[in-house]
C-alpha cells in the first residue's frame, strides 16, 4: 500500500474510533510514557498541541509543569516547525492547531524527549506522518530520545518510508 492509500486507510480507523474510546486510550498512552524512563530520565520535552484525531497529550504538559520539566511545542514557520517555550498564552496557528506566543527556543541540544505524534508507526519505529514533512525535518536537528504516540488502530505490520523519513526510538500505543 503506498502513502496516499495508507494515510487514507488509518483516518478512517481512526474515525470509528468514539469519543469515548479515544479518550480512554490516550489516558492510557499517557500513562505509559509519564512510566517510561525516556520521560523519567527527561529535563526538556518537546509535546505537541493535539489535533482531533491524535493521542490527546494535554496530561503530559500537567505532568511535566508539575515535575519542574521545561516544555516545548512546535509552531509552524512556512515549512519548518520552529520551538517555542510553553506559555498559557496561545493562538491558533497553522492548520487550527494551538500554538504558544513566545520567542524561538533555539538551543536545541537542551532537548533530552520530543513526544511525536503520526499517522502510522510500525514496530520498527517507521512513521509515517500527514505528508507535509514537517518533523522529518525538525528530528534530525535534535539529538533527543524520539517517543512516539498513537491509538493501537495506527500501528501497522510494515510501512512505505523513504530515507527521508524521521525513525521513531520508541512507539507507545
Amino acid at each position: 500500500m503506498n502513502k496516499t492509500a495508507l494515510r487514507r486507510e488509518i483516518r478512517l480507523r481512526i474515525m470509528q474510533l468514539t469519543d469515548a474510546e479515544r479518550a480512554s486510550e490516550s489516558a492510557q498512552i499517557c500513562r505509559r510514557v509519564l512510566d517510561s524512563s525516556g520521560w523519567c530520565e527527561a529535563s526538556c520535552v518537546l509535546l505537541y498541541y493535539p489535533m482531533a484525531d491524535e493521542v490527546d497529550v494535554r496530561p503530559l504538559l500537567t505532568a511535566a509543569l508539575q515535575d519542574g520539566k521545561r516544555v516545548l511545542f512546535p509552531v509552524v514557520c512556512g515549512d519548518d516547525l520552529q520551538l517555542v517555550a510553553y506559555s498559557d498564552e496561545t493562538r491558533r496557528g497553522a492548520f487550527g492547531i494551538e500554538e504558544p506566543i513566545g520567542q524561538p527556543f533555539t538551543t536545541l541540544r537542551e532537548v533530552d524527549l520530543v513526544v511525536v505524534p503520526g499517522r502510522a508507526f510500525d514496530h520498527q519505529g517507521h512513521r509515517l506522518g500527514r505528508g507535509r514533512g514537517y518533523y522529518d525535518r525538525l528530528l534530525p536537528q535534535l539529538s533527543a530520545h524520539r517517543l512516539a504516540v498513537c491509538f493501537p488502530c495506527q500501528i501497522v505490520d510494515n510501512l512505505p518510508y523513504e530515507p527521508h523519513d524521521a525513525q521513531m526510538d520508541e512507539v507507545v500505543y
